[in-house]
């Protein structure tokens, strides 16, 4: 792989070649996001029992990312390249999950079709984040993240109203009582031909650099043979991770535990605090469900504008990551703790707009600074280890933190959720003043 100042810059098609496919990954993530806790409480599950449903995914992730960027890294074929065959892979598999997921027809199935989807889109997107650092020297990082977020937001708003547009078009959103309703269905059917489509599209457009010692490289494999090699490897890692890394890795764990919580809970909260619809087999539960989509659609299309700002400006003139990250969390945390406190449904709108603003800093700054502070041999091991610090909070938020922390410090009302991952977000965004290493806050 080239070093850094040997890697030229790349236009602006050339980086949204490389980043398209997460157009389909995105579809993945906001369908499994802003429905599956819908599928779950279909099929019968208690409020307080969603994040538990939850808890294969994050799980998976913790597993699967660190080897797969591991592997990515020491994968190289004259056609398919070093990141690329992962993409595939996870395309495949994520196609096939997606499709099926909404006719579960229990709730072990649910959880079981979660846990397949998360797993599947995890070998395909920490390769993604591996690749803009594979290709993109260190002055057009922040830039290459923005326009990766900018297709993540357009795919957000998209697949969000995905299930209102197929009602809107006349296929029912209500079902049997334990049945799926139709809209969703068809939804999560489009997501999966678009989630294939986008990440083949990048496949066939974009190339991958060689390795600088393809011969060094074999020697390498050759010498860490062995599942139990790896491990160690990956663990030896772990230990040994940059302390910008560690840093970045608290800010990681409040926003994912902020946006975990959202998941998991933003549609039993909207729906009993706003709507007063708590019978999931109503008209008014489905077609609140079907608006929740919609605001959280919100959240994608403003972080697709704000990305677009973003872009402009990291193309012209270099940031402050850090500064820029950090106020963007704050406003994200100020959206959800607004919810509470809301008496039209349409504010909604306002307060996931201010969500949406973190959740483009989100996928783009951190990412920025970590690609910087890496040895770029380790990018894809680096990329999947910094996951952990995402999952990890989803794990903790699953195994009972969300219930805990909002009853402790709230009450009882599931809106308080919302109020906990405004707070959670709030912290993050603070934490940064805790990262000081110039070359990952600032362009350079």
């Amino acid at each position: 792989m080239q070093t850094v100042d040997k890697k030229p810059k790349l236009s602006f098609w050339q980086i949204w070649n490389m980043s398209f496919g997460f157009l389909g990954i995105q579809f993945g993530f906001a369908l499994q996001g802003g429905f599956m806790s819908r599928i779950f409480q279909t099929l019968g599950a208690e409020k307080d029992a969603i994040p538990m449903l939850w808890i294969a995914a994050p799980l998976t992730g913790l597993l699967v990312q660190p080897i797969v960027g591991y592997l990515s890294d020491r994968t190289w074929h004259p056609k398919f390249g070093r990141r690329k065959p992962f993409f595939l892979i996870g395309a495949i598999l994520s196609t096939i999950a997606l499709f099926f997921a909404p006719y579960s027809s229990a709730l072990w199935m649910a959880a079981g079709a979660l846990w397949i989807l998360d797993a599947s889109i995890n070998i395909s997107m920490e390769p993604f984040r591996a690749l803009v650092a594979d290709k993109l020297p260190d002055s057009q990082r922040s830039y290459g993240f923005v326009v990766q977020t900018l297709i993540i937001g357009i795919g957000t708003w998209v697949a969000s109203n995905l299930p209102w547009l197929m009602t809107q078009l006349g296929v029912p959103n209500t079902a049997a009582t334990g049945v799926v309703p139709d809209s969703v269905k068809f939804a999560f059917a489009i997501g999966a031909v678009v989630l294939f489509g986008s990440i083949l599209y990048t496949i066939l457009t974009t190339d991958e650099y060689p390795p600088e010692d393809l011969e060094a490289l074999k020697r390498e494999n050759e010498e860490s043979k062995g599942i139990l090699n790896g491990f160690k490897e990956i663990f030896k890692n772990i230990s040994g991770m940059p302390k910008v890394m560690k840093q970045l890795g608290v800010v990681q764990f409040f926003s994912w535990f902020a946006f975990f919580t959202m998941w998991s809970f933003a549609t039993p909260a909207i729906t009993e605090h706003i709507f007063k619809a708590t019978d999931t087999a109503s008209q008014a539960y489905n077609d609140a469900a079907d608006s929740v989509g919609n605001y959280l659609g919100t959240y994608g299309l403003v972080s697709m504008f704000f990305a677009l700002i973003l872009a402009f400006v990291t193309s012209k003139i270099k940031i402050n990551r850090k500064l820029l990250h950090m106020s963007s969390l704050i406003a994200g945390g100020l959206g959800f703790i607004l919810i509470y406190f809301i008496s039209e449904p349409w504010m909604l709108h306002l307060c996931f707009a201010l969500v949406g603003i973190a959740w483009a800093s989100i996928l783009s700054m951190p990412y920025a600074m970590l690609s910087s502070a890496v040895n770029p041999k380790q990018m894809g091991v680096y990329m999947g280890i910094f996951n952990m610090f995402i999952v990890i909070p989803q794990i903790v938020a699953a195994l009972g933190g969300i219930n805990f922390m909002y009853k402790l410090l709230f009450g009882e009302e599931v809106v308080y959720t919302m109020v906990l991952a405004g707070c959670s977000l709030i912290i993050a965004g603070l934490s940064n003043l805790f990262i000081t290493n110039r070359n990952a806050t600032h362009d350079i």
